[in-house]
């Protein structure tokens, strides 16, 4: 019963976070900014990504090597 009750404070605590009207965003959106912000910021998780699978599989390659 307390777990539920964490939860669900934390969901609605959520909730009236994102409820909030920003006024910087609503700014970039207008000037098409926004766009450029959250292309920045696709490709730099793109890029992280990218880099996390090449380093598995120079992981895995060097793990079947050990063995």
């Amino acid at each position: 019963m307390k777990r539920i009750l964490c939860l669900t404070l934390l969901l609605m605590g959520y909730a009236t976070a994102f409820a909030q009207k920003v006024e910087m965003a609503d700014t970039m959106r207008s000037e098409g900014k926004i766009y450029v912000v959250i292309g920045t910021i696709a490709i730099i998780f793109i890029g992280l990504a990218i880099y996390l699978f090449s380093i598995d599989r120079r992981l895995t390659r060097i793990e079947k090597q050990m063995d």
